[in-house]
């Protein structure tokens, strides 16, 4: 998937990682299971996963490991395939 990378920076700038949200002034915003669905081009998604389209592993793999600070051992461990899609439960 092509990402535009000036507005991938613009959005960046409004993530608030603490609640894991974009925060604008003092407006909060979450992105919808349905508008995850639209982004991630995902036909089926179960709330309690989190999903990645990835073209290759190692990529992934790198994505995961500074998302949640492991090392690459427990990331590669933990790795599922759903359908055509990978995803740490």
């Amino acid at each position: 998937m092509k990402v535009n990378k000036h507005l991938f920076r613009a959005l960046a700038q409004f993530w608030n990682p603490a609640y894991s949200c974009f925060t604008f002034g003092k407006v909060d915003l979450v992105p919808t299971v349905k508008e995850y669905m639209a982004l991630l081009w995902c036909s089926r998604i179960q709330v309690d996963r989190a999903y990645s389209k990835a073209v290759n592993v190692p990529t992934l793999l790198k994505k995961l490991m500074n998302i949640t600070r492991m090392m690459e051992q427990w990331v590669t461990a933990r790795i599922k395939q759903k359908g055509d899609s990978k995803c740490i439960p």
